[in-house]
């Protein structure tokens, strides 16, 4: 178990990008919080240079896209090495990673890959939640992913599945809202009926909420965090607010076709007026 609580991040935030450095830098923007991926900033260059810098203003959050915590081979431990050491120097107030796996036959094929929902694998992620939490000395939450294939062998649901890891090793989730409608699209899978699983889970378990944009193809939806949240994610988020409460910190994620900051900015403040909507 973690022996560090982190700091409580608070109210709306949005993803650093490298695109919008300058406006951060020049015009310290009005947004609780940063969120950054934490592979850009292992080592030294002119990105830590920049988060250094705006880590005194902002409250950070490190949202991890590269580790593979449920790869078969494993899972590199240079690369917990790194997350500690910028989490020592960041002293974020959230360290989050993805449920899925990465890596196969030695290669890591840069993408967030499904796990199979069985027991077997459950054991396997509790294993490696707790030796990360020990190594970081802080709870991590887990995100659900997007998927565009379910297992035949699968014994239990996502939800299910991220809900016995948090009673297992006491880390919490990071609740893509925007997954949620992806999978319940692809697979027919019930948003709502993951969302009363998790609300099965201990108060605080739910860490944080992510909310981004979608694309529509003919075989279904991809996440591409490549537009405005649709109207049906937006209706989808005012349910988490209404089950989970309004306290729970939210990001805006937009990684492709990145548009002015300003852009993101309003769709930080249409989350907050969506939810005080609801009070």
């Amino acid at each position: 178990m973690p022996t560090r609580a982190p700091a409580q991040l608070q109210g709306y935030g949005v993803g650093l990008r490298t695109q919008h450095y300058r406006d951060f830098l020049q015009q310290r923007p009005a947004i609780d919080w940063l969120e950054v991926h934490s592979e850009n900033y292992f080592g030294v260059g002119v990105d830590l240079d920049v988060l250094d810098n705006l880590r005194a203003d902002y409250p950070i959050s490190l949202h991890g896209v590269g580790l593979g915590i449920g790869s078969a081979q494993g899972y590199s431990p240079d690369h917990v090495a790194q997350i500690k050491q910028l989490a020592n120097r960041i002293q974020p107030g959230l360290i989050s990673e993805h449920l899925c796996w990465a890596a196969v036959a030695g290669r890591h094929l840069n993408d967030l890959l499904p796990m199979p929902l069985i027991h077997s694998a459950l054991e396997m992620i509790c294993e490696r939640v707790d030796h990360l939490q020990t190594t970081l000395q802080q709870r991590i939450l887990l995100e659900n992913v997007s998927s565009y294939v379910r297992f035949a062998c699968d014994e239990m649901t996502e939800s299910q599945f991220l809900a016995l890891v948090v009673q297992r090793t006491g880390c919490g989730i990071l609740l893509d809202v925007n997954n949620l409608y992806v999978n319940q699209v692809n697979h027919q899978e019930s948003a709502l009926a993951a969302l009363a699983t998790l609300q099965q889970l201990p108060e605080g378990s739910i860490g944080e909420i992510h909310l981004a944009g979608h694309l529509v193809t003919d075989s279904g939806l991809i996440d591409n965090h490549g537009s405005h949240v649709t109207a049906d994610v937006w209706a989808l988020y005012e349910q988490t607010r209404r089950i989970f409460g309004a306290h729970i910190p939210t990001l805006i994620e937009w990684d492709t076709d990145i548009p002015a900051l300003d852009t993101l900015l309003a769709e930080a403040a249409q989350a907050r007026a969506r939810t005080e909507a609801l009070s």
